[in-house]
């Protein structure tokens, strides 16, 4: 619906605040109009202009825009207020709180058809369902945002696409998630749609499907992309705590236009806030290719960084995915101990239905650690608890591996045929079709 409502529907509008205020129409019309306009207009038959609704509006004591649209005044900048309050929930890391914000103000939104509220608190509670782990929902949420913003430009759906993705991504789904997040870059950057806030969501989020495919140097380019993309700011939550208060001294002021101006402002600092998440995975990126070069130190300081910033924003999923390669710095650096507790305090947070691609690598990077310390029986235990995981995700490259290494335990403790039952089904998982290739790589952006 336009922000102004058929002919028919203002004039009994008009009609209705006119008789309940006990008016007549050449009350209505008078100085400026005559009883018959006013009649014509009440049964839909002329389509008004703006100096004749504002004369009606005036004179039955409405507002402009309620008059037009049926909406109570300064409706729109109330929701507005209202969602940079639950943005700023959000970023201070009660999503669960969030959520409940985002739904109330979703249901207005839907009963005005505010098609603008209705998509910005439907990305709302996709975010908050990312941080919580409920992924089937918030795949919903991103879907319904994504259709409320059918007709935007490519730059306005790009948060909604992301979202989708990652919650793909996160249940386990890595191939899916890179075309989504790769066919985006694309039409982004080859249609000069070169808008930097866009570009750095999709890099970041392409970064874990890269790494959980095996495609590190695509993971590495896309981190040098969205860290040359990423917005600068110093304060963004302290600039935004001021723009909501300026907001609210201009509403009561009755300047509601200047009021929104502060509001989008605040929205804006508000979304650059929950770009934390995705920053955190550029150091998460750094922390795993310097731990490839041997770096360890330097890798332990960046993933700590990493999973400091998903803890603020209490990003389990994010959080437990850092918290295995951390562990596996920590195992390099011989401190066993302290990695085995850090794997099992990400068991305890996820399980088969919530992470189960990191629930995996926790068990291979425990069986590893066992293995190390001659328990052969803990050992297996973890690596078929990690294969049935990555086996219901499907990933195959990471399945490969691991019946190898199971291979490789069974075969040092003398049970050669299971061995061998292992390694055919690596070798099977190897070669199965479209699993080990990606296409070519997006197209680059101009940073």
């Amino acid at each position: 619906m336009s922000d102004r409502d058929d002919p028919v529907t203002i004039g009994h509008r008009v009609q209705q605040l006119r008789v309940a205020r006990g008016l007549t129409q050449k009350q209505l019309a008078e100085p400026a109009y005559t009883p018959a306009y006013v009649s014509t207009l009440e049964s839909g038959r002329v389509r008004p202009s703006d100096d004749a609704l504002r004369h009606l509006a005036e004179r039955l004591g409405v507002a402009f825009e309620e008059l037009t649209t049926g909406r109570p005044a300064h409706l729109v900048t109330g929701l507005r207020l209202r969602l940079t309050e639950a943005q700023r929930t959000h970023a201070t890391g009660e999503a669960e709180e969030a959520a409940q914000q985002y739904t109330a103000l979703l249901a207005e939104a839907e009963a005005h058809d505010l098609v603008e509220v209705q998509a910005t608190a439907l990305l709302g509670l996709g975010e908050c369902g990312l941080d919580t782990g409920e992924l089937t929902a918030a795949r919903r949420y991103f879907e319904r945002a994504e259709r409320a913003l059918a007709e935007a430009p490519l730059p306005a759906r790009v948060p909604a696409l992301r979202g989708r993705a990652v919650s793909h991504y996160l249940a386990g789904e890595l191939r899916y998630a890179v075309y989504l997040l790769e066919s985006t870059l694309d039409e982004l950057n080859r249609g000069g749609l070169h808008d930097p806030d866009a570009l750095l969501l999709l890099y970041t989020g392409v970064i874990g499907p890269y790494m959980d495919m095996g495609a590190h140097a695509r993971a590495a380019q896309a981190a040098e992309f969205a860290l040359a993309l990423a917005p600068q700011s110093g304060d963004p939550a302290l600039v935004a705590r001021m723009h909501r208060s300026v907001a609210r001294t201009l509403i009561a002021e009755g300047r509601v236009a200047e009021a929104d101006a502060s509001l989008a402002k605040a929205a804006e600092l508000y979304r650059q806030l929950q770009l934390r998440t995705e920053l955190a995975n550029c150091h998460w990126m750094r922390g795993y290719v310097s731990a490839q070069n041997g770096e360890l130190e330097r890798a332990e300081g960046e993933l700590r960084k990493a999973l400091t910033m998903l803890t603020a924003r209490r990003a389990a999923l994010y959080s437990s995915q850092v918290a295995v390669e951390l562990a596996d710095v920590l195992h390099r650096l011989g401190r066993s101990e302290e990695a085995a507790g850090l794997l099992r305090q990400v068991l305890s947070d996820l399980s088969p239905e919530r992470g189960a691609l990191h629930s995996a690598a926790a068990h291979r990077l425990l069986g590893i650690i066992a293995e190390d310390a001659r328990d052969t029986e803990a050992a297996e235990e973890h690596y078929v608890r990690a294969l049935s995981l990555l086996e219901r995700a499907g990933a195959a490259g990471d399945l490969a591996d691991l019946c190898r290494m199971l291979g490789d335990l069974l075969r040092r403790t003398g049970r050669v045929e299971a061995a061998l039952d292992a390694y055919r089904t690596g070798l099977g998982h190897r070669t199965a079709p479209g699993t080990t290739t990606l296409g070519p790589a997006p197209a680059q952006p101009p940073v």
